[in-house]
Order: C-alpha cells, then structure tokens, then sequence
C-alpha cells in the first residue's frame, strides 16, 4: 500500500507518494496549487516519465532489436520505489531495475528523485544512473498538473509566458499520438498563451525546442499566485489538459518526446532520447516559485 511523505516550510506544504515518487499535492496559503487527480478527468497529479516519453508505434519499444510491450510515458510512475532520504524540507526516492523491468527493458539502471521545498520555491531533481555494462538508452520527463483556474482566480484568463519571449512552432499530433511530420504555427505570441481548451482538441501542445528554460503560469490582475518555473537540461515542453473543461493544466517539461509517426520502436532513434556509457549519470531538474 502507498504511503506518502509530508514536506513543510513555513511557505508551502508539499506530500509525495512511494507509489511513483510522485508528487500528490502542493499547498501554499492561497490554497491547493496541484491537481488533485480526480479520475473523472484524470488520475494522474505530477508523473515521471521513464524510460519513454510519450507513445511508442504500437506500444511497442526496443532495445538493441530486443521488443517488448510498454505503455506511453513508460513504467517508473507505476511501480513503488524506495524512500532513501526524509527530511522535514526534502525527501529522495529511488527506483532500480528489476526482474519485472529486465524482460521489457533490458538494461541496469538507478534512477533518484529528490523532492525539495526552499523558501516559496518546490524543486524536483532526477538522477538517471546507467549501472550496467552497456549503453543505457531513455527518455525521462515530468507531467506536473496544477489546478486552473488557481485560487482567487475565478473565471479570469489565464495565461503561460516565456521569458525568452519567443513562438516556437508546434508539433502536429497524429491520432495514435505519435509526431506527425508536419509542424504548425505557434500558438505564442511574443512569449504569451492565452489558455482555452479548444487548444487542446488534438492532444497536447508539444514543442520540441524554442521555448527556453522558464515560464510562468498565472492569471494577470488577479489575487491569484503567479507561477515560476525553471527547467534544467529539460528542452522540450508539452501543454495540456483534456479538452472537456478539465480544471487543470500540465506543465510538461521533457528529454525525449513520443516517437515519429512511422518510426521503428527503438527507443535510442526517438527525437531527443538520451543514451548513457556505463557509470555515467545524467541530471534534469524543475522547479515551481509560488508568488
């Protein structure tokens, strides 16, 4: 049975679950900022994503030509892992290869997530670690979900801002949620997304480059808190909510994104897919300032 870890500072309280690592609620005076996962619209709350992002050609991977089955978003946020660290302000989780996870992805790894509050401010740091003797192939991305509209905010617009400033193409999706060859204009202007469901008639809002390493998420001339966020060594983003009026939005940032349409199921051949020698480690981290 799942168990879940209590953070608190005395700005922000934040719960994390061994079922996934993964992160159940952050709460800030103003209220519940994270999506709660009402099954309705969606179970999940915030996800790691590994050792895929997004789907594989008939949820089917390889590895090395050895195939096997896997769901999208792969296998790491389904499975129980291991409270290594607690500390009243952090907690570090940690999930390794086993027998169950060898016969469909054949490779050693330890793969660490570190959940930790500073002041107004949540980070959450991966470590992938290829403990084995050959090359470690994966993606690895986050699908944290906050609440919209945020408290205080009511009906109000909310939108997403760059800092770059930037409006970075789109990636179509096709129907099996795979990339379609084709990209389309972005849906920024001058860094900003006006939010509305109807953006998301056609799955997600990918981009694979261009949208920088921070954003904010918030409901200008509102009471409500504004979001901060930062990303490191994580150069893609995905947008997305269920296009029903689901009140919540994902802020996705990634390495590695689901698989082109037509493409083999290696997971090494995926857009942005990362591949690791033997004791090598590789880092990516998010963070969320409340304000």
């Amino acid at each position: 049975m799942a168990s879940d870890i209590t953070l608190s500072n005395d700005q922000l309280t934040a719960t994390v679950s061994d079922l996934g690592a993964e992160l159940q609620s952050l709460t800030h005076e103003s209220g519940e900022l994270l999506w709660h996962g009402d099954a309705a619209h969606w179970s999940g709350r915030s996800p790691i994503l590994f050792p895929i992002v997004g789907r594989a050609p008939g949820d089917v991977i390889a590895v090395d030509g050895q195939e096997a089955p896997m769901r999208q978003h792969g296998f790491a946020r389904k499975m129980a892992w291991e409270l290594a660290e607690h500390t009243a302000t952090h907690c570090t989780h940690v999930l390794r290869d086993t027998a169950e996870t060898r016969a469909i992805y054949p490779r050693a790894f330890q793969l660490s997530l570190t959940h930790a509050l500073s002041g107004a401010t949540l980070t959450a740091t991966a470590e992938v670690r290829n403990t084995g003797d050959q090359p470690l192939p994966f993606g690895l991305g986050f699908h944290p979900a906050f609440n919209w509209p945020l408290p205080g905010a009511g009906d109000a617009p909310h939108r997403i801002t760059l800092d770059n400033g930037a409006e970075p193409p789109c990636s179509a999706i096709d129907g099996d949620s795979l990339l379609a060859p084709e990209m389309l204009p972005s849906p920024f202007t001058a860094g900003e997304l006006t939010l509305a469901h109807a953006l998301f008639e056609n799955d997600a809002l990918v981009f694979l480059e261009g949208t920088g390493d921070a954003l904010t998420y918030a409901a200008p001339g509102t009471d409500a808190p504004a979001l901060h966020f930062r990303f490191e060594n994580l150069p893609a983003l995905g947008i997305w909510t269920k296009p029903q009026g689901a009140p919540f939005i994902c802020v996705e940032p990634w390495h590695g994104v689901a698989a082109r349409q037509g493409a083999g199921p290696e997971i090494a051949e995926r857009p942005l897919s990362m591949e690791l020698a033997p004791e090598e480690t590789a880092r990516f981290a998010w963070s969320v300032s409340v304000s």
